[in-house]
């Protein structure tokens, strides 16, 4: 083929109907699997277009198909070269592409070449390496010595204990330093090696739970907050955990929710368990807690500290089965209260408010609860307030509900605020721990077009320690692009972070693994902010939620009420 910066751009109205004619029946004969057809008409739709990744890429995909893999080795190839960004394709990134060389090599009985870009798309960060071994096309290697070494199963049977925890921390090693955006540049990759070391020597008189406490440790080190180790859902003993919700405060740790058989310690602040005061085990569990920023952290604190094994494990409770807690009830009664830890409650995310069946602390007060709190299972939900010429809208995921898609849902409500004349919105992202950013675009571009709502004073967006993740990047995005006033506290994350979630699993232990191979620079490359800060500062606090108030809220109607003060 022609060398493409020689080739002359379509000069006529019909060479360009041609092309575009073209390539519409090239992308239908690929959807309709004629393989053959489908690679004549991308050679030339790439001859007349060879700048596009996109079209190499199709090229490659029809080439392979119809079983010309010499020539899909080379389509592929220039693929990874521009690179690939195509809606109808999904996320292809350079490993994904070079899998697909090596597989044109298996194919054709090239052992060494298909070695070679195995290799390279090991070192671009290839995700899916259970897949690799499952793969038919790459059936051929399942032979080589060094194919077995970096894609075959282990052999547990005959592993010992320490031989299987030490092979997994090998593979956990191996895949940070692999997959981790920051390993070798922002981290201290000496530490880190220095720790894994550290650890493959204590393995032998550590138990289990002990373990996965330097494990966490370890990937404490990433400065990736989506990093993290945790016990596979089915293990009930790792898994123990408190049948209690806490929440830290700014006046300290209380029991939000309870299983209802522990109603009593509804509302308590809890004081130390076992003794141990509470400020100083949030220190010492501090290290185990992957985060973007301290807020962050403050965020997964309360979680951890319901799961027992772990606060036995870094010596804290005498018994992984149970805590005594030391409670000031609400009835200003200070008291020991000893506590049984259930493995069913222990779970990765908490249920919206609480798990069922258990007692929330807004839902037996007298009134109705505050806004935040009415529906906080809803990926999504609004109100409309028109006294106050407000429509408030909660977005506790980034994803999709059940029955109506997310940009379905922003325009049902943009057509009621628009119906009812209203021009103030608040968008309240304080519970939202993230999903999938690109849902977030087509609600940006709304507000972003909405000029009544569009501007300061009219556009309020509450934030806290769980806007996290996609949450977060749509919070960067609408303090970029949009007039919004942010109110509450500091979000979980920063404005321009490492983060994805694509968990591996540790074959031994069988602990679920992630280390972030993304880095999302959402702000300007010069934005080194810890977090979006609130324009309003409303932490939550423990008066207020007793009393079933809401300090975001009230900010923001105060706010609204003196749009015109100077600032604004």
């Amino acid at each position: 083929m022609s060398d493409p910066r020689t080739i002359e751009p379509p000069a006529s109205g019909t060479a360009t109907r041609d092309y575009l004619r073209t390539l519409t029946r090239a992308q239908a004969a690929s959807e309709a699997g004629r393989w053959r057809v489908a690679v004549e008409l991308w050679e030339r739709v790439v001859e007349r277009n060879p700048v596009s990744g996109n079209n190499w890429y199709w090229l490659a995909e029809a080439r392979f198909a119809a079983g010309g893999y010499g020539g899909a080795a080379t389509a592929y190839r220039r693929a990874v070269a521009i690179g690939v960004w195509d809606r109808q394709a999904g996320l292809v990134l350079p490993a994904e592409l070079l899998l697909r060389i090596a597989r044109c090599h298996a194919e054709r009985g090239e052992p060494a070449a298909a070695r070679a870009a195995l290799t390279e798309a090991l070192d671009a960060g290839l995700r899916d390496l259970d897949g690799v071994w499952a793969d038919e096309h790459l059936s051929s290697l399942r032979s080589e010595g060094w194919f077995v070494e970096r894609f075959g199963p282990p052999d547990l049977e005959t592993a010992s204990r320490v031989d299987g925890w030490r092979g997994d921390l090998r593979l956990l090693a191996r895949e940070a330093a692999r997959r981790s955006y920051h390993v070798g540049s922002r981290i201290d990759r000496a530490r880190f090696d220095s720790a894994v070391h550290r650890l493959d020597q204590e393995i032998p008189q550590l138990a289990d739970a002990q373990i996965l406490v330097e494990l966490k440790k370890l990937v404490r080190l990433l400065d990736d907050g989506h990093a993290f180790v945790l016990p596979r859902q089915d293990d009930a003993e790792l898994r123990r955990a408190l049948p209690v919700q806490f929440y830290q405060f700014a006046e300290g740790l209380f029991v939000t929710a309870t299983a209802p058989e522990h109603g009593r310690l509804l509302g308590a602040q809890v004081l130390a368990f076992d003794g141990y005061p509470v400020d100083e085990l949030v220190t010492a569990l501090d290290p185990l807690i992957a985060r973007d920023n301290e807020y962050g952290a403050a965020s997964v604190a309360p979680q951890l500290i319901r799961q027992t094994v772990i606060l036995h494990a870094i010596g804290v409770l005498a018994d992984p089965a149970r805590a005594t807690l030391t409670a000031r009830l609400a009835d200003g009664a200070t008291t020991p209260v000893s506590l049984p830890a259930d493995s069913l409650v222990s779970q990765l995310v908490e249920d919206a408010p609480c798990p069922p069946g258990w007692r929330f602390l807004p839902y037996e007060l007298p009134g109705d609860p505050p806004l935040y709190l009415r529906n906080p299972a809803a990926p999504y939900w609004y109100d409309l307030l028109p006294d106050q010429r407000l429509a408030y809208a909660q977005w506790n995921s980034v994803g999709t509900a059940r029955g109506e898609p997310v940009e379905q849902f922003w325009d049902r409500l943009f057509g009621a605020v628009d119906d009812h004349g209203l021009d103030r919105l608040v968008i309240d992202l304080r519970r939202n721990g993230g999903g999938n950013t690109f849902l977030t675009v087509p609600v940006l571009h709304q507000l972003i077009g909405h000029r009544r709502v569009n501007r300061r004073g009219h556009l309020f967006v509450i934030i806290g320690r769980h806007t996290f993740s996609a949450a977060q990047n749509f919070t960067t995005a609408l303090d970029r692009h949009t007039n919004a006033i942010f109110v509450g506290e500091p979000t979980g994350s920063r404005p321009n972070f490492v983060g994805e979630t694509i968990p591996f699993e540790l074959p031994y232990s069988k602990l679920l693994a992630n280390v972030s191979d993304l880095y999302w620079q959402s702000s300007w490359p010069v934005d080194h902010r810890s977090w979006v800060a609130p324009d309003l500062y409303a932490p939550p606090t423990y008066e207020a939620f007793a009393a079933n108030r809401d300090v975001a809220m009230e900010a923001v109607v105060a706010a609204a009420a003196h749009e015109h003060l100077p600032g604004w």
